[in-house]
């Protein structure tokens, strides 16, 4: 029982830990902000057996402290993503790469990506779409 109640705590008292230090990075970053160059991508009409196809989204920092892409989000297992990993200092550019694998996946498609950042707004969404043959 004392082992249950231990954990309990320690959880509670990382939560609470981790919920700060979010707070703190947010009130810090206020002035941090991403420009996307786009927010959806139009691949058109691709072959379904033609192999991936890839887009590179192009973000600046339009604030005045540097801005960190924590994480990125696909909608679904057939896109992958990458991201520039280090801070983006301002009035820099960085970078979210997207690919989509439409083996299988005959029609139209829409996937969308969630790019989560210090910045505010904490996070944005871009999307792909197109016809697959």
């Amino acid at each position: 029982m004392k082992r249950i109640i231990f954990l309990v705590i320690a959880c509670a008292l990382s939560n609470i830990v981790v919920k700060a230090q979010e707070s703190l990075v947010k009130e810090e970053n206020t002035d941090t902000t991403a420009v996307f160059n786009r927010v959806v991508h139009d691949f058109k009409t691709v072959s379904e057996s033609g192999g991936l196809i890839e887009c590179e989204f192009t973000l600046t920092n339009t604030g005045d402290n540097p801005l960190v892409i924590t994480k990125v989000t696909t909608s679904c297992g057939c896109t992958a993503s990458d991201w520039t990993k280090e801070p983006i200092g301002a009035g820099k550019q960085g970078f979210v790469k997207v690919s989509f694998d439409p083996k299988g996946r005959k029609g139209e498609f829409v996937k969308s990506l969630t790019v989560f950042t210090n910045g505010n707004p904490s996070s944005l969404r871009l999307k792909i779409k197109g016809n697959i043959e």
